[in-house]
């Protein structure tokens, strides 16, 4: 792991960092496994810096992973009904992967939904995202069940649907 990093909570002033920062991992990591028509819609759908903050406003938990005031990696998440917590976004600048920064967001989240009572973690990934995949299953995660969903202008999420049992053993 990179000694300098520190995890704590995104701030408001924060979220065009994170939406540059998914725009570049996007376009570096997804190129082959969705079009770049298709990168681009979703970054302007999911990551508008007004679109985070309000996302921070209602309660969500964001995790902002920082080297200084450089930003390195994020993770996004909520609670579901009947005991699940959706872990929404988790991405790492490409310089940093490998590092162990992925797996602290993974665990700092999954820790906070635990203490919110939260039983699993949720997740999706695209069903051709064989590093991601591999990744999550590597922190135990498990496939539940495939899912394609139409997300506007001709495009479709692939995705597969990865959850990991929060309770005790």
């Amino acid at each position: 792991m990179i000694e300098a990093v520190a995890v704590g909570p995104l701030a408001l002033d924060e979220a065009e960092a994170v939406a540059a920062l998914a725009e570049l991992i996007w376009h570096k990591h997804y190129p082959g496994i969705i079009s770049v028509e298709q990168i681009d819609y979703m970054l302007r759908e999911r990551y508008k810096p007004g679109l985070i903050r309000q996302t921070l406003a209602r309660g969500d938990r964001w995790l902002a992973a920082r080297a200084g005031d450089a930003l390195l990696g994020f993770a996004h998440g909520y609670a579901l009904m009947d005991g699940d917590y959706k872990l929404d976004k988790l991405y790492v600048h490409p310089d940093y992967q490998r590092h162990g920064i992925g797996q602290l967001l993974l665990e700092l989240m999954a820790e906070h939904a635990r203490r919110h009572g939260a039983r699993r973690l949720v997740l999706r990934v695209n069903r051709h995202n064989a590093q991601a995949i591999a990744a999550y299953r590597k922190y135990g995660f498990a496939v539940l069940v495939p899912v394609v969903e139409d997300i506007g202008e001709g495009f479709v999420m692939d995705d597969y649907v990865m959850t990991k049992n929060l309770e005790a053993a």
